[in-house]
């Protein structure tokens, strides 16, 4: 009988001793989910809910023992609300660790150099799952990049982050300005690097564009800047066809063929790099540029010099039948 009963205690240890062993791995091994899986915890959802609504979507197999693995292993931090996603397979450890520590689903609104606020007004209504709303923001204010959000969050909070960082960003560079610049404030310089932005798409060639208008600037020469033309007619949206020659006639406060100086505001959302060009433009005494056929621009110090680039430039047009 004693060796009965210690045959029989023995295997119970063992039992219990292999019964840990496969809870333990229970808990940290792959989970059911043959794809990525998202779930969305209500703020105050207790982590009972939480499981429910992991189970419903198939990320846990049993939502009452991952209660019982969590009690064990995950300690007494509570889970966060929040839109969350998880991996295909993630085990049920992961997912707990993932909640505690609010490792929301990150989506993103992204503002491209040079995008003008009607569009970026456009950007964030159409945001999936951002709330409430917000007018058009001023032009200029918004520093072009990729903002993060998460679910829920309102729109006017992340327009607020991009407007922030607009203002850092011009006053940093601003404090950083070359001396004996064109631009006496930085809204001054907000505006003409709104310019050089429209004007050019390439990084190489903004330093120089800069320099050009700065120049003209600094002479009481008209800038005569294309995109002043248009930023009137459409708020900054493409034109869509060529400039008639009213438009180009056309006297406001934008229109850089009819004025001399800078336009009443900013044309678009410049970016950091022609904000900088502003501020520290090229060594360079050219006062015009134009088009070289291979999606840059040729630039010139001289009238003559200029319209002999022009020709080059409409012989391209023609070859092309563009005229």
């Amino acid at each position: 009988m004693r060796r009965l009963f210690g045959c029989f205690g023995l295997l119970v240890i063992l039992a219990v001793i292999g019964g840990g062993f496969w809870v333990v791995h229970d808990w940290g091994a792959d989970g059911p989910a043959k794809q990525n899986v998202t779930v969305v915890v209500p703020s105050g959802a207790s982590l009972s809910a939480a499981a429910d609504q992991l189970e419903k979507a198939g990320a846990i197999r049993n939502a009452r023992w991952f209660l019982i693995l969590s009690r064990i292993f995950g300690g007494d931090t509570p889970i966060k609300a929040g839109e969350y996603r998880f991996p295909a397979h993630l085990s049920q450890s992961d997912i707990l660790k993932t909640m505690q520590g609010g490792d929301t689903l990150q989506r993103f609104v992204t503002v491209p150099e040079g995008m003008p606020s009607v569009l970026v007004h456009e950007a964030l209504m159409k945001a999936p799952y951002l709330t409430g709303k917000i007018a058009v923001p001023v032009e200029g204010t918004i520093l072009p990049d990729s903002y993060a959000y998460t679910r829920g969050d309102t729109r006017q909070s992340v327009l607020d982050r991009m407007q922030k960082a607009m203002a850092e960003y011009l006053a940093a560079a601003w404090a950083r300005r070359k001396p004996g610049i064109a631009v006496s404030t930085p809204r001054e310089a907000l505006i003409l690097a709104s310019i050089v932005e429209k004007e050019t798409s390439k990084p190489e060639e903004r330093r120089t564009v800069a320099a050009v208008y700065s120049n003209r600037l600094k002479r009481g020469m008209m800038l005569q800047a294309d995109p002043t033309i248009i930023y009137p007619i459409t708020q900054g949206r493409p034109l869509g066809r060529r400039i008639l020659r009213s438009e180009l006639q056309a006297v406001n406060d934008y229109n850089t063929y009819t004025m001399t100086g800078l336009p009443a505001g900013p044309i678009a959302n410049p970016g950091r790099e022609s904000i900088d060009a502003v501020l520290d433009p090229a060594d360079s005494n050219a006062l015009y540029f134009v088009a070289d056929g291979t999606g840059g621009h040729v630039f010139s110090d001289t009238l003559e010099q200029h319209n002999a680039n022009v020709q080059k430039w409409y012989a391209i047009r023609r070859s092309r039948g563009e005229m």
